[in-house]
């Protein structure tokens, strides 16, 4: 078991930056790999970004590729998601993420999720 609470949603005009933090507790964090989900209202929970149980390898969903970046610290149990450049279509509610296999898009299984943390860009 792992639990998995996230923090650092908020409003932000369009531009600017918001940096989310998930913070796990349970199970050695570093058996897990970690991702970030998203959900806007109406519409289907996605895929966002992911990170290898080492940190090594890390995935992006093409909308945000090259605005944000996934990171981790196995020594603090934490994952974080940098959010640069944000505009009024990743407005959601953002999901921390956990597998002991990797997740790699959509339709990765994941074994555990945070409770969601509410982004909400401005224009």
């Amino acid at each position: 078991q792992v639990q998995l609470v996230e923090s650092g949603g908020g409003l932000v005009q369009a531009g600017g930056s918001l940096r989310l933090s998930c913070a796990a507790s349970g199970r050695t964090f570093s058996i897990y790999a970690m991702g970030w989900f998203r959900q806007a209202p109406g519409k289907e929970r996605e895929f966002v970004a992911s990170i290898t149980r080492s940190g090594g390898t890390t995935y992006y969903a093409n909308s945000v590729k090259g605005r944000f970046t996934i990171s981790r610290d196995n020594a603090k149990n934490t994952v974080s998601l940098q959010m640069n450049s944000l505009k009024p279509e990743d407005t959601a509610v953002y999901y921390c993420a956990a597998n002991q296999r990797s997740i790699t898009g959509d339709s990765s299984p994941v074994g555990y999720w945070g409770q969601g943390t509410q982004v909400t860009v401005s224009s």
